[in-house]
């Protein structure tokens, strides 16, 4: 996908999907699938490699991480991802690809009330965390176990690779809701989002790289992109 000539806010990003849904009957799951594994292809040709952790949260920002942890595994790439819910947390088209991910023989571990001391020591040793906690939807203060989640990840030696945008950033003023992730790379879908457009917010995405979730052009250019 090219790189569009404008930035997409939280309404337009629900837009988008509701109309590929919708309108085109593109079905969710399909969506999620190609925003994963376009991310997947992104962080491995920006040199994403060695043991790789995948911290990701209860909504579909998590759905996409376990496809993401699916098409880095198909690669050879040692994967360990950690879910910070409840198995029964997850829900809808999150829960089916964490349902294949389980399936296939995955690492996936479930830490709804993780231990500060326990969870740095799971980052310790990772190479690169790909941050898949919380999606463009958030609005307001984080709540716990999140932001502790967010402030272990930052302290990890490891790098870091965001998906869609670094959690704990609000999606339309660029605000960090608290703790935020500060991100090498973001994988950020269908457009930039309009909150990485206000200054000093590179410091948290990093290098960001628009990866395509299969919507048709004729759809993109109704929000002027190209």
């Amino acid at each position: 996908m090219s790189e569009p000539d404008t930035s997409l806010t939280r309404d337009d990003v629900r837009d988008v999907d509701r109309r590929a849904i919708e309108e085109l009957g593109m079905p969710g799951v399909v969506l999620m699938e190609n925003a994963g594994r376009e991310t997947a292809r992104v962080f491995r040709k920006g040199g994403l490699d060695g043991e790789v952790v995948i911290c990701c949260g209860k909504g579909n920002n998590g759905g996409d991480g376990y496809v993401i942890a699916r098409h880095l595994e198909i690669e050879g790439v040692a994967v360990r991802t950690l879910v910070f819910a409840e198995p029964d947390d997850i829900t809808g088209d999150a829960e089916v690809n964490l349902r294949v991910l389980q399936q296939s023989g995955a690492n996936v571990e479930f830490l709804p009330e993780p231990d500060s001391d326990d969870l740095e020591q799971r980052l310790a040793d990772a190479d690169w965390i790909v941050d898949a906690l919380l999606g463009t939807g958030v609005r307001g203060e984080l709540r716990e176990p999140l932001p502790a989640v967010i402030a272990s990840i930052n302290a990890a030696p490891g790098q870091v690779g965001a998906v869609d945008l670094p959690s704990g950033m609000d999606c339309d003023t660029g605000e960090r809701l608290g703790e935020c992730v500060r991100a090498e790379r973001t994988a950020t879908f269908v457009a930039r989002k309009r909150g990485f457009d206000a200054p000093g917010t590179a410091e948290w995405t990093g290098d960001v790289h628009v990866v395509s979730i299969g919507v048709p052009r004729s759809l993109l250019t109704s929000y002027g992109l190209r």
